[in-house]
């Protein structure tokens, strides 16, 4: 249990580091620049994407250094995809239909996600005993 604990933890602080990655390309885009807040949304998140595989293998799952790492990128982008959908979901339904702005909505759909890749991360990407 205490092993689930810190890397819950280190998930977090690299979740944390990543949603402002996130977050902030993403108001850069749109503010600054005029992008549609999907498209913006979508751009942020793959950016972080990349950053949170690198993080993850390093700090935060067990992986198996025997394994093939592109293949496990591709898994872990894969399981990503799966999560930029929920993600992209969540911003339209909160901004379309619940009339909440984007960078609210954008703090709602991270969490919703946060806990969607925890779990998957786990199950597919931690190395098994």
């Amino acid at each position: 249990m205490k092993k689930l604990m810190e890397q819950i933890i280190k998930f977090g602080f690299v979740g944390f580091l990543c949603f402002f990655i996130d977050y902030g390309i993403m108001v850069l885009l749109t503010e600054r620049f005029g992008v549609d807040y999907l498209l913006s949304s979508g751009i942020s998140f793959t950016v972080s994407v990349v950053v949170n595989y690198i993080l993850s293998v390093t700090f935060v799952f067990e992986t198996d250094k025997k394994k093939n790492r592109l293949k496990e990128f591709v898994v872990f982008v894969f399981l990503s995809v799966i999560g930029l959908g929920i993600n992209e979901v969540c911003m339209w339904l909160s901004v379309e239909w619940l009339g909440i702005h984007y960078m609210i909505s954008k703090i709602g759909a991270t969490a919703v996600v946060m806990v969607y890749n925890f779990i998957s991360r786990k199950l597919f990407i931690e190395k098994r005993n």
